[in-house]
């Protein structure tokens, strides 16, 4: 069921209580009865720009590529190993351009199917249930599959076996920010935020900035009753030449990144934060929010030869022998993971 919270948030929520997928040798008890180990204490986050599922390939083509397949290339064991019997069903995947709650709740589905759960064992919040589409072609030569990623928006999807969310721990949406074409940046002051009346003007993107809009959660982990916030977040590609967060806004650090007072509310009550950005924009440092208490991680590419894709955590995050970054990701963007131990 689709509950909408203002005019353009849809979340996927069920009445369906799911549990702890099993009961393991354990010496910590949880909160709902159940032992589980502290070796087993780990909450396994991803990073990714999905682009709607459609890569474009260096000669204009773009290829369609599938949930299920999808998912394999991202999803990795400890050793940061793609598609080996060690790959555990993941808890929270921030992802960004999907389009809209349909594209969602699908891919959700399609990852309770990989590791053998029921149909809704995982949940979807999106900014935009059905944005506006944007944009031409976007780069593919074939116009259909281009159609594919016009319509684009930001997106939680979450594991109900081992997270719970409460409706009012859902915050509001809050816009990126831009330089629009034509001001001068004045170190900032030129800045302004990146939503109506301050889209472009040309119809074709009046809408573009629908899938800046970024969107937070605070989660509780079942077990132990920890609490998790996730944010993903989608910059334009302004960022990338021009900081901007917001009305003479440059942002945290320089980085064009902002959060919304809904979206800090849940930050500052929670114990493990987590933030996930395409942000455009390379050379956001792994300290750009120390002062939330998170540290960034993985320091290689994303996006050809380019890192514009950031995760920050606070929390114990495990070593990673691939630099937190899944070089085999099916999409233009590089998956980045962090396995949090709490």
């Amino acid at each position: 069921m689709l509950r909408m919270l203002g005019p353009a948030l849809a979340v996927a929520l069920t009445a369906t209580a799911l549990g702890v997928p099993q009961t393991r040798p354990a010496s910590v008890a949880s909160s709902g009865g159940e032992a589980v180990a502290a070796a087993d204490r780990v909450l396994r986050v991803y990073n990714n720009n999905i682009e709607n599922l459609v890569v474009n390939n260096s000669d204009g083509s773009c290829t369609r590529i599938s949930g299920p397949d999808h998912l394999t290339s991202i999803l990795v064991d400890d050793a940061g190993r793609t598609g080996t019997g060690g790959v555990a069903a993941p808890d929270l995947l921030i992802v960004q351009q999907v389009r809209g709650t349909g594209q969602a709740e699908a891919y959700a589905d399609q990852l309770s199917a990989k590791f053998g759960y029921p149909a809704g064992s995982y949940g979807a919040i999106v900014a935009w249930d059905d944005p506006e589409p944007w944009g031409s072609t976007h780069r593919c030569s074939s116009q259909s599959l281009g159609d594919l990623k016009k319509k684009q928006t930001n997106a939680i999807i979450w594991n109900k076996r081992t997270l719970s969310l409460a409706s009012g721990d859902i915050s509001k949406y809050w816009s990126a920010g831009w330089l629009k074409p034509g001001t001068a940046y004045a170190d900032g002051a030129g800045c302004t935020l990146y939503k109506p009346p301050n889209s472009d003007p040309d119809s074709t993107d009046y809408y573009k900035w629908k899938r800046t809009s970024a969107i937070a959660a605070r989660f509780t982990i079942k077990a132990t009753g920890t609490s998790v916030f996730a944010a993903t977040m989608h910059l334009p590609q302004e960022n990338r030449q021009n900081a901007c967060a917001g009305d003479g806004d440059r942002g945290i650090a320089n980085s064009g990144i902002h959060l919304g007072a809904d979206a800090t509310a849940l930050l500052n009550a929670s114990t493990i934060r987590v933030v996930g950005i395409d942000a455009n924009r390379t050379g956001i440092a792994p300290g750009t929010l120390s002062g939330y208490g998170m540290t960034g991680y993985g320091s290689t590419a994303t996006s050809g030869s380019s890192k514009i894709d950031y995760l920050f955590v606070r929390g114990g995050v495990q070593s990673s022998a691939v630099d937190h970054t899944v070089v085999g990701t099916k999409s233009n963007h590089r998956a980045l993971y962090g396995f949090i131990t709490y």
